[in-house]
């Protein structure tokens, strides 16, 4: 039985598997970069939203089962989940897995198991953590086992993910598989599927891109729907029943360390073969700019000049304070190109994160011209359009989020992104 498993990287992956080893009565020390996460975990204070999550370090630090450092110590097992970027230029950073396989190669002993659980471009065991963990001095796959299990996770059901779902692992060789799975046994109740490192890896990324190219689908339906006097969300829901289609919906764009990232990868290892995975990317990527148009023209129709926009909605998703890759940054960004002024609202972010931002609802929308919700929080979706005072009374959802009757009953205009049968 592990006796200790070593966790480098505590953000929204790292954190919740520690504690759930550690609630599963596994001795787990964390490790991170950032001493203001570390002190926090310490001090049982979140620096992460996640459901659940908040109960569970209690239990973790409270039993004495999850401790954090700067440092890594020496355990049975090592898991690394760091992020995994992109560059400017699109090409994968890899340097965080990099510099976390370094920091675990003086603790490393004969017989520990390393995982990485960060998603990757294929290869990335092989090529960057391998190197690293030669210099262990232990033998690869006799002495030291290695291997890929991807999280398959979304933020806000984290836990419940964590147990239920599927769960891919890819090992150098047959023991390391075996070990690893055996390790995930401790709280996994779906099927824990075995293959090679890279092959996981594959499929992870795989499965993002799926999405990526689905939801890019979708975004060039919502812009031909202009065309076509149809309301897209409509159309999607009826091709649905389909037995065979799953048409995901548009929206203001894609965000999150996963979808957004992870089909680059492809991108970068495919290049002339990867055309349909590149064109996606750019649609979806084109989304911002696209939305930060569609609100100029509502406001042109309505003759405002110098408008007032209020964003509603920061992060990626709903019901998450998590901004990574979130188009809302895009899309305020565009806007102020266009000459509009901005303020931003979003109730799961607490500290300001943009420059734009504003800890007030009413701040936000006071004097505004037109209301953009960008984020489709169950906050928002519970708002008494009447408690709502704005300049003019415009909404523009790009969630499909909203009771438009409720808001038209308001006196606002409602306007849906990808809706021109309802004008």
């Amino acid at each position: 039985m592990t006796k200790k498993i070593c966790v480098v990287g505590l953000g929204y992956i790292g954190l919740p598997t520690a504690v759930m080893f550690a609630n599963h009565g596994v001795k787990v020390h964390g490790v991170d970069v950032n001493p203001a996460a570390v002190r926090s975990i310490q001090e049982k204070q979140l620096h992460i939203e996640e459901n659940g999550l908040q109960e569970r370090l209690n239990k973790a630090v409270d039993e004495g089962f999850l401790t954090a450092s700067t440092t890594p110590e020496e355990a049975d097992v090592f898991i690394v989940a760091v992020p995994s970027p992109i560059n400017p230029d699109k090409t994968a950073n890899l340097e965080y897995v990099r510099e976390a396989t370094k920091a675990i190669v003086p603790y490393v002993r004969k017989g520990n198991l390393v995982i990485l659980e960060s998603t990757v471009p294929p290869k990335t065991v092989e090529r960057i953590m391998i190197p690293e963990l030669i210099k262990s001095d232990l033998e690869i796959g006799v002495d030291l086992f290695v291997s890929h299990s991807p999280e398959r996770v979304i933020p806000g059901r984290i836990f419940d993910e964590l147990v239920n779902n599927d769960r891919i692992v890819g090992g150098i060789n047959k023991k390391s598989a075996e070990m690893t799975k055996e390790l995930y046994e401790t709280f996994v109740k779906g099927t824990i599927h075995l293959t090679d490192a890279t092959t996981a890896e594959l499929v992870k990324v795989m499965e993002n891109t799926y999405r990526d190219v689905n939801i890019a689908f979708a975004n060039e339906l919502a812009k031909m729907a202009d065309l076509l006097d149809v309301n897209i969300w409509e159309a999607i829901k009826f091709a649905n029943y389909h037995p065979r289609v799953n048409v995901h919906f548009p929206g203001p764009g894609v965000g999150g360390h996963c979808i957004a990232v992870d089909p680059w990868f492809l991108v970068e290892l495919g290049g002339e073969k990867a055309q349909i995975v590149h064109m996606s990317r750019n649609t979806n990527d084109n989304m911002p700019a696209f939305t930060a148009q569609k609100t100029q023209a509502i406001l042109n129709q309505n003759k405002i000049a110098g408008a007032k926009v209020a964003v509603l909605g920061l992060a990626f998703k709903g019901n998450v304070d998590d901004m990574r890759e979130s188009p809302s940054t895009e899309v305020i960004y565009e806007l102020q190109k266009l000459g509009l002024d901005v303020v931003s609202y979003d109730p799961h972010i607490k500290e300001n994160k943009h420059v734009t931002q504003t800890q007030s609802l009413e701040e936000a929308t006071k004097e505004a011209d037109i209301l953009l919700f960008l984020t489709d929080h169950n906050e928002f979706k519970e708002y008494n359009p009447l408690s709502i005072s704005a300049r003019n009374k415009i909404v523009f959802d790009t969630k499909n989020c909203l009771n438009r009757e409720a808001w038209q009953e308001a006196g606002f205009q409602y306007h849906l992104l990808g809706d021109s049968k309802n004008k």
